[in-house]
């Protein structure tokens, strides 16, 4: 109520006014004159560059961003890790929680770390400043990303010893070498197996014995020697995503129109080739009929949730370290919807195309499609695939290349990414580091690291770090990132920030998907899952309590980073605080570098906010409306 005027009380009396009234509308006013009203005459909206932050570098174009994002969501976990999830959890009984994960969880996710990141500028630990007690989430992700990302450049190091013995005149998986054991029968010869579990292709030899040469004891034997073909294949990979990523996103933007659209070309050959096969009929019916018993079973949702976490990389980082190169006001709510959906399409084409081929095999060998691949992850491109390959009339070797061409380009567009995110942390807090130096360091580590996996032991290794790495602790950071945002921080200041940067309202969808169903969903699925959760298993083998200890530590540590980055906000902040408990409730407050990067845009959004707080508090303030006209005219 303005000030100077009264308005009686309902309680009138025949003679008059009550009295009362008088009085209350006396102390209201007294009240109001106490209430301390919000200093604007300090906001200005002067064009000069005040700003202290370092200018960050921004993508040459809103298509080479898109195009990065969809390079990163459609990569080796749509092709390889998609179908051999869908196939483990019952083919199409998969298929119904996964895209119910996608609508609901994971592209609310993906557009709320849209908007994160392209608001502040920040990659996935600066971008806290909007509630540093949590700064600890970022440092947990970038640990996680990081050893995803090692293991990813490892897939590609295979898929480049695959592409060049495909250049042999006889694809040497096609046969069975010295290497193989009695049992061993190549692809030439038409055997129908059946019940028969004793068999083992020449394909599947191959890959066990003569590229891992895998240690059957597993990692109860200790660390073997690095492999020397794949460690150079390793180095290669590695030199690789140096030159992508060596001029940030001025070169990796580049590099995604092909790492991005060329996998397209090549899925859409296999799946005409892989329907005409005898037996993809089985196949694909295995992929699209769900099984509806498996709906109850908690673990298949959890492993809908794994899988879009991986697949469109929500939770790692990633997508706010790629935001944060965008131009301020760019669309991200249309590329949000457009990465989704192809991120869905491509899981369905490189399903129908996968299952296709399986079936195929299984028609082959005699045997159901749940029991073609009897390996582990990578045994569905490493082994399956090559199989049928080796099994084509006309020009197999063609073919192979394409196919491990194309694996290696997605693995390429992901890694590229997920090692991004990385460079990105260190770089924000070290801006005056030349960033290629900070890539050849992440690249030349990452390659140290990577010898791991290539040793006898490596694919036990990936199998621990890919579940607990990149499945249990990002699942769990990202639970915490929600209630940072939307409960901490606050849901109506969340919007609020989106309606400034885009100038849109946020619809009722994302509201309650935000707010409720994706916290109370993800907890629930996750904390169930583990209760219930089976041994971790590698194929046959089956890891020890010692060997999941390992796996828990490494989700521990990365969940760890929580506590112990709340404690140290918490000492920043008691410097300038009178108590501990003041100090308490700074870290949880945004500090002042929450906002744009750019300095005018900075003073518009002081003023947005400051427009915002005087209408609530009903304050009539001449100078806002004086720069609130002055935004208008430069908009215009």
């Amino acid at each position: 109520m303005k000030k100077g005027t009264w308005r009686p009380s309902s309680a009138v009396t025949p003679e008059g006014t009550d009295n009362a009234g008088y009085e209350r509308e006396e102390q209201n006013e007294q009240n109001e004159q106490k209430r301390p009203v919000p200093d604007f005459s300090a906001v200005t909206l002067s064009s000069e560059k005040t700003d202290t932050r370092p200018a960050r570098e921004q993508w040459s174009n809103g298509h080479e961003f898109l195009l990065s994002c969809i390079s990163m969501a459609v990569g080796v976990g749509n092709v390889w890790r998609f179908p051999f999830v869908a196939l483990d959890n019952g083919g199409g009984a998969f298929l119904i929680p996964y895209i119910f994960v996608l609508v609901f969880i994971g592209k609310p996710l993906y557009y709320m770390e849209f908007c994160l990141g392209q608001f502040a500028s920040y990659g996935s630990v600066k971008v806290w400043e909007i509630s540093p007690a949590f700064r600890g989430i970022g440092y947990g992700q970038a640990i996680s990303t990081w050893a995803v990302s090692t293991f990813y450049v490892t897939l590609m190091a295979l898929c480049v010893f695959y592409f060049f013995a495909s250049f042999k005149s006889v694809l040497p998986w096609s046969l069975c070498g010295v290497w193989a054991a009695e049992e061993c029968v190549d692809s030439a010869r038409n055997v129908t197996f059946g019940r028969n579990t004793s068999y083992v292709t020449a394909a599947e030899e191959y890959f066990v014995k003569e590229v891992l040469q895998t240690d059957p004891l597993g990692l109860q034997s200790g660390l073997g020697a690095p492999e020397w073909r794949l460690s150079l294949c390793l180095l290669f990979s590695w030199l690789l995503l140096f030159v992508v990523q060596c001029k940030g996103v001025k070169s990796s933007g580049k590099a995604a129109y092909f790492t991005a659209l060329f996998p397209y070309v090549v899925l859409f050959i296999m799946l005409g080739r892989g329907v005409t096969l005898p037996g993809a009929s089985k196949g694909i019916l295995f992929f699209i009929t769900p099984r509806w018993e498996k709906l109850l079973e908690p673990g298949v949702w959890y492993a809908a949730v794994d899988q879009a976490f991986f697949s469109l990389s929500v939770g790692f980082g990633v997508i706010i370290m790629l935001a944060s190169y965008n131009d301020f006001r760019h669309n991200v709510y249309r590329d949000a919807t457009i990465i989704s959906f192809a991120d869905t399409f491509t899981s369905l084409l490189a399903g129908f195309t996968i299952f296709a081929i399986l079936g195929h095999l299984a028609e082959l060998l005699g045997v159901e499609v749940q029991d073609v691949v009897k390996g582990g992850g990578t045994s569905l491109a490493f082994v399956s695939y090559p199989d049928v390959l080796a099994r084509f009339q006309y020009v197999p070797q063609l073919f192979s290349v394409l196919f491990f061409l194309m694996l290696f380009t997605l693995g390429v567009g992901s890694a590229a990414a997920y090692n991004g995110c990385v460079i990105t942390v260190i770089c924000d807090q070290f801006p005056h580091v030349k960033r290629w130096l900070v890539t050849l360091g992440v690249c030349v580590v990452g390659f140290f690291v990577g010898l791991l996996y290539v040793t006898p032991q490596g694919q036990h290794i990936l199998t621990l770090v890919n579940h607990y790495g990149g499945g249990v602790s990002i699942i769990f950071l990202m639970i915490l990132e929600l209630v940072a945002v939307m409960w901490v921080y606050g849901f109506s200041n969340f919007i609020r920030d989106i309606e400034f940067m885009l100038k849109r309202k946020t619809g009722l969808y994302w509201k309650i998907c935000w707010i409720f169903f994706n916290p109370i969903f993800l907890g629930v699925v996750f904390v169930y899952s583990q209760i219930v959760a089976k041994p971790l298993t590698y194929g046959a083998y089956v890891f020890s309590s010692f060997e999941t200890g390992m796996g828990l530590a490494l989700a521990a540590f990365a969940c760890l980073m929580v506590p112990i980055f709340f404690v140290v906000e918490l000492l920043k902040a008691r410097r300038g605080a009178s108590s501990w408990w003041d100090a308490v409730k700074q870290t949880f407050k945004p500090s002042e570098e929450w906002c744009p990067s750019d300095p005018v845009l900075r003073q518009e959004y002081r003023i947005f906010r400051a427009s915002e707080t005087a209408t609530i508090e009903g304050i009539d303030n001449p100078i806002i409306a004086k720069y609130q006209m002055q935004i208008r005219t430069r908009h215009k």
